[in-house]
Parts: structure tokens; sequence; C-alpha cells
């Protein structure tokens, strides 16, 4: 299973100040705290803030300031709770406009948090209109700057998220935002980015787990491209993001409501039968390896050793119910948890335990066969050894992705639109892949739910041309 909420190691500054680092992995996002020793400023919290309460009280430092560098469109926020508890001061861009008590923040604004550490709000429209970020000054002057979904490691935040039409308009801003930013800071700063570690906000992949502002002056588009070229690579850049996206933005300016992780009404295996019966989302948060072996007909795989909040809310229709299935009531907390980031924190149920315990009867219990790129090298070749032969080879990652290179011949349907495009799939026999398995998996579960015959390709892309498998360049 993978850490989705690490906080990283206590890491000095410049001038006695120290920032901890804490990941949110599974939605490629990160938080915040700067601290002097003894009082703290929080930047950009993700919802389930008792993170980030856990970490103050590790070092034993006070929230006193709690920053927004703009209004998330990717998870929902925990900012303004955190501030409710902990009586801090919670900072936003002036221009954004909210029906809940905030200090408002201009550019050029200092926030003296204390005589060792204060806070300097810098202007940077291109993610958002509003958008600003922080720049961290000790009593030396700055030592980095919190650039929330403007300048990343390797790249930018998106442009794309307000509508197309503001799309190039915004893509100008970043790149001036960007240049803004080096123009008026020292080499030697840091840059603490919200986005870029695999979160769609992230206009192309973010590269790197650290970096400073002059390393960043000779690798990032933002700062060695002119505007014209920096704005053409990043509009033809953008690929599709998650369809929750357009429900954040609206929960964080109304004010979310505090996260309730109360644990979801158990369901008896009777009623799982009657909601799969019926069409609802019954999420089997296992491994894919073990949802392969054996698994409820009908559930959805979406484990919890990948991005399965993302992909969930990418699919779903939103409000739908959810039942979620684990293997332990930790896999369930987790999920909840997960999911809560994005909104989700209302269940129809949940079960704990094998699927041979939450079946109702043996007849709903399935399995899938997987393979490997070289068993379907080996299969186009005439050998399927056992499995199906591969009459379709689908192929669910994003047009980015297929753009780039796919399988020859394949049929294309990025996940996010498989569940509504299941009739476009050509008849027969179906080996689908991903990327790596884990949208496949989920792709598969489909496939069979639709009473389709699938082979799952549970491996890396990669492998396909170790593989001889035929690859085609290009759309």
């Amino acid at each position: 299973m993978t850490t989705m909420n690490t906080a990283k190691e206590y890491e000095p500054q410049a001038g006695g100040l120290a920032v901890e680092v804490i990941e949110t992995s599974s939605l490629g996002d990160r938080s915040y705290l700067a601290t002097d020793g003894e009082i703290a400023v929080v930047v950009d919290p993700q919802r389930d803030i008792d993170r980030v309460i856990a970490v103050a009280g590790r070092l034993g430092v006070q929230i006193v300031l709690v920053l927004e560098t703009h209004v998330h469109n990717d998870y929902v926020s925990g900012g303004l709770e955190l501030a409710r508890l902990t009586g801090a001061d919670y900072g936003l861009a002036a221009a954004d406009e909210v029906p809940f008590d905030r200090r408002p923040l201009s550019d050029g604004e200092v926030v003296e948090v204390s005589a060792r550490m204060r806070v300097r709000a810098v202007a940077t429209p291109g993610h958002t209109f509003h958008h600003l970020s922080y720049v961290l000054e000790g009593e030396y002057g700055p030592v980095g700057v919190f650039t929330g979904g403007s300048l990343l490691f390797g790249t930018t935040g998106r442009t794309d998220l307000l509508g197309q039409q503001h799309s190039e308009d915004l893509a100008r801003h970043q790149h001036a935002s960007a240049q803004r930013l080096a123009e008026n800071l020292p080499d030697g700063a840091q840059i603490w980015p919200t986005h870029g570690f695999g979160s769609f906000c992230s206009a192309t992949q973010a590269s790197g787990d650290s970096a400073t502002l002059g390393e960043q002056k000779r690798i990032n588009p933002a700062l060695t491209l002119s505007e014209g070229e920096f704005v053409e690579q990043t509009l033809s850049g953008l690929d599709a993001y998650p369809a929750y996206y357009a429900h954040m933005g609206v929960q964080n300016t109304s004010g979310p409501e505090p996260l309730d992780l109360r644990e979801p009404v158990r369901a008896e295996p009777e009623e799982l039968r009657r909601r799969l019966e019926h069409g609802e989302w019954v999420v089997d948060l296992r491994s894919r390896k073990a949802y392969v072996i054996s698994h409820l007909a009908g559930t959805v795989s979406l484990g919890l050793d990948g991005p399965m909040a993302t992909w969930l809310g990418w699919m779903i229709d939103w409000g739908a119910p959810i039942t979620l299935l684990g293997e332990s009531r930790e896999q369930v907390g987790q999920a909840q948890r997960e999911l809560a980031r994005i909104g989700i924190d209302k269940f129809a149920a949940a079960a704990v335990g094998t699927p041979k315990e939450l079946a109702a009867d043996a007849g709903q219990l399935r399995s899938t066969p997987a393979a490997t790129f070289g068993d379907l090298a080996a299969a186009l070749g005439g050998n399927s050894q056992g499995l199906p032969a591969p009459d379709v080879v689908l192929d669910v990652r994003t047009n980015n992705e297929f753009g780039a290179r796919h399988v020859t011949g394949a049929v294309h349907v990025p996940l996010y639109e498989l569940k509504d495009r299941l009739g476009e799939v050509p008849a027969g026999a179906v080996w689908v892949h991903c990327g790596s398995g884990y949208r496949a998996t989920a792709a598969a579960s489909l496939l069979e739910t639709a009473g389709r015959t699938v082979v799952l390709i549970d491996d890396m892309f990669d492998a396909a041309a170790q593989a001889d498998v035929p690859l085609t360049d290009g759309t």
C-alpha cells in the first residue's frame, strides 16, 4: 500500500526558520507548515487537518496564520476549519469573494508573523486570476516562496481550469508571474509548490522533489522560453482533467463543511448483492493483484495502492451512492479520508471481509485473467497460451499518452469516458491496458460487468516495446 499522507522531516532554512512538507501523494499535492520554532504558518492545507495539527503538536508550535495561494480546483481545502479550530488568521486573495471571515491579502502586503518570520504576498496570476504566492522571509531576507499552482518543479500550473476561453490569457499571465518571481527573488530561494507531484493541476508532468529558483531558471519552460513559445507549448500540452474539479472551487468558495470520518453503515451480503444488481458503485479497495484472483461480480476495482479518489471522482455521476469494500476497517477508513479530500464524504454503506465472506452465494464470485505485454505479443502472433485470443486491444490511457505512442491498431477510450462509451468497444475478447495496470484493472471490471470477455494486461506500457508488440508513434 502506498503512503498517502506523509510529513517530511523538519527542514531548517536560513535565518532559523524551518518548513515541514505534508504530502498528499494520492492527489499529487503538498501542504506546508513554516515555523520559527515557536509559531507556525500553514499554506494550502488539505481537508483532513488532523495531519497538520499533529505536525504542529510534534514540533510544539502554535499555528497563527493559515494561507491559501488560490481557490483550489482539485481538493476541498481544510484552511477555513483549521483557522477556526486554532484561532489563526485565515488569509486569501482580497479579490476572491467569499461569504466567511478572512484576512484579505493583496500584492506586496507583508504579514509580520513574528520578530523572526514574515510572509510577503506576491500576485502571480496564471493558474487562477487572483493567485498569490507567498515569500517566506527570515532575519536575513527571503528564504523561499510558496508558489501554489504558479511555478512548479519543471513546469507550471495548468491555465484552463476556469474555462478554455481564459486559458490563453492565463497562460500569458503564468509566464509573466514566473518571470516576476525569478527577477525579484535570489537564486538560492527554495520553491515550495502545492501542485505538480502527479496532480492534474500541473500543465505537464513535474520533475524533481525539491528545487531552488536558480535551478528552475535553467530548466523551467516559463523561465527559458519566450512568452509566445511558452503559451504555445502550454496550450498544446493540456489534456482532460478530472470531472470532479467542477465541484471543488464551489465548495471552497462557499466554505467547506468540517470533515466527518464516521464509519459508514455496514452492509450485509444480501444488501451488497441488491446494490450490485441495481448497478450502484460498489468499490473494491484491495490491490488489483487480489482483485483478479477473486472479486464480487459487478464491483469496480480501485485499489488503495493507486490514485483511487482521483479516478472514482472522475468516473462517477456526482452524488451517486457509493459502497466501499475493504479487507479491513482501516482500508475503509483510508478510503473515506481520501474521498473526503475531494468532497465525497457520504456513503451508502461499507463492508469488510474477503470476497467469499461478502458474497451472498458462490455464483457472485469472479476472477479476471491477467497477462503481460509479452503475452500480448505472443497472442497477436497466434499463440494466446490458453487465454482468449485478442479481438480488441483497448487502451484506456489519457489522450496525451495515447497520442505519444500506442499499440498499433488499438482502440482508445480513456478510462474516465469508458462507462459511457462501452458500446463503442468492438465485439469480441478485449485485452485492456493502461500505463501500469491500475486503470486497466478498473476498466476490466467495468467491461466484465457489461458482459464482455476481458484479459487484463497488468504490465508497464514501457514493456510493450521490449516485448516487440507493434507500436505506432503519434495519433
